[in-house]
């Protein structure tokens, strides 16, 4: 690796470097597994902040100081869901210019702080202020981790592992769950109080966060745009150190290098051209998958609780043992289909992993609307359909994340978050709960067909539009804008 003397921070220094290859051909070790454990999570406190937010909406109704309606449920849904996709855009912004490691701690103590004024809210607008706050630190998140996934692992199983990241968010859905069940149980704690200490919970669990990331390095391949290549090349070698003293091999050979010209930051008129004329087919990929995932999933999961209650008679305080079996199925998808994305492919996976979802969800609201199912039957129809749809969900971040150059990838995942869940997302859960509030079972069944649909033109799209990333380098599925020829 050489380059011109100057100061390491030059924007017009040029960077030649092996980098990306010794990453990608590194042995999974020690430090890969900590990287998952590190980014995971905060999937699982992601997990942990939606799943009370639907097992508390019993307990935030019956709350003699706030006394929610189920549109108020759904608009504090809709309101937590805005905040996230306004902090993805600011937050994804900044870790292009300042770097992945920064927002990680920026985004985690703006989620500390909001989450635990939501414990203290006495009225609809505080508790959606508050909601607000937290999902502009969550939505930040989303962009560095998964810039991150992508630039630490190696290429041969970069959807496997992104899969399994993202898919940890129900990890948290169980524990929320089991929190709920607890903290919402009057023989243990007064529920006005149980709901105030299950906010608290994932305030608390931040703080622990913030102790493993200290030891995350900064992303080497983020290092070396900005022209600090010493200290990507010190990141690096000290990675390879360690997974030779852990006894693995790594070859020591001549591997290809990637010159480029360093820059502080991207100009929001090449961001705008490389988006929507240089890789317009993938914006549209990308814009689809999202807008379709978000819709599917944060229309039925926010109001995932009102559905037992209002329709099934379940009380609010036995809402999370119906959650834990829907967190199995959602959890076992990306591990056990994960693995696929990287061998049989990114295009036939994904589109079948969305077709699954839109027509069993058709079916099972069928059913639903007819009267057949039970609560059981319905969250073991659940199970079975979020089993396909949350490795589907989690592969739309993998495109969006591994389909753009390397300067604008935290941007672009923030860009595709915020206008899929804007369009998606938002509106969802408001939507579902204003259809549960008229108490006809038609009704909503237009919903499910409506969530179905989407995710139907969503794997037409990709089949006929997609990338197949698997297995390829960063540098070889998207170049670098700053490639040098």
């Amino acid at each position: 690796m050489n380059r011109p003397s100057g100061p390491p921070d030059r924007a017009d220094t040029i960077v030649e470097t092996d980098i990306p290859a010794r990453l990608d051909r590194l042995p999974w070790g020690r430090f890969h597994t900590l990287v998952v454990a590190a980014l995971g999570i905060t999937w699982i406190l992601d997990g942990l902040e939606v799943t009370l937010a639907g097992t508390l909406s019993g307990a935030l109704k019956a709350s003699p100081v706030l006394q929610f309606t189920n549109s108020d449920i759904g608009l504090a849904g809709s309101a937590y869901l805005a905040g996230a996709v306004l902090g993805a855009l600011f937050f994804g912004w900044l870790t292009d210019r300042l770097g992945r490691k920064k927002l990680f701690f920026i985004t985690l103590g703006v989620y500390l702080v909001a989450t635990a004024a939501t414990a203290f809210s006495w009225n609809l607008w505080s508790f959606m202020l508050c909601r607000f706050v937290t999902g502009a630190g969550i939505g930040g998140e989303y962009a560095a981790i998964n810039s991150t996934i992508q630039e630490l692992i190696p290429a041969r199983v970069r959807g496997w592992t992104d899969l399994v990241i993202n898919g940890s968010f129900w990890i948290g859905a169980a524990l929320g769950a089991v929190g709920a069940i607890i903290l919402l149980d009057p023989a243990v704690i007064d529920p006005e109080w149980g709901w105030r200490a299950a906010f608290l919970t994932g305030a608390a669990l931040a703080l622990l966060i913030v102790f493993m990331r200290l030891w995350l390095p900064e992303s080497p391949r983020w290092l070396m745009t900005h022209g600090r290549a010493a200290e990507a090349e010190a990141i690096v070698a000290g990675i390879e150190r360690q997974l030779r003293a852990e006894g693995h091999v790594i070859p020591d050979q001549p591997l290809p290098k990637v010159r480029l010209a360093a820059r502080r930051s991207t100009p929001f008129a090449e961001v705008a051209h490389t988006l929507f004329q240089r890789h317009r087919e993938r914006t549209a990929v990308g814009l689809v998958l999202m807008a379709a995932q978000a819709f599917f999933y944060n229309a039925i999961f926010f109001t995932y609780a009102l559905v037992l209650t209002d329709f099934y008679g379940i009380a609010s305080s036995q809402v999370g043992w119906y959650i834990l079996p829907f967190a199995a199925g959602n959890v076992l998808g990306p591990i056990l289909l994960g693995r696929l994305f990287d061998t049989l492919g990114r295009r036939p996976m994904i589109v079948f992993t969305y077709a699954m979802s839109g027509i069993l969800l058709a079916l099972s609201g069928a059913l639903f609307a007819a009267g057949w199912l039970t609560a059981p039957m319905q969250t073991l129809a659940w199970m079975v359909i979020f089993f396909f749809a949350s490795a589907a969900a989690s592969s739309a971040y993998l495109t969006v994340s591994e389909t753009f150059p390397l300067e604008i990838r935290a941007l672009a995942i923030a860009f595709f978050y915020a206008v899929g869940t804007g369009v998606g997302g938002v509106a969802g859960p408001w939507l579902f709960g204003v259809l549960i509030d008229t108490g006809s079972r038609v009704s909503l069944l237009g919903g499910y067909l409506l969530g179905a649909a989407l995710m139907m033109v969503a794997a037409v799209v990709m089949w006929r539009y997609g990338v197949a990333a698997e297995r390829r380098p960063l540098e070889e599925v998207s170049r670098p804008l700053s490639f040098l020829d």
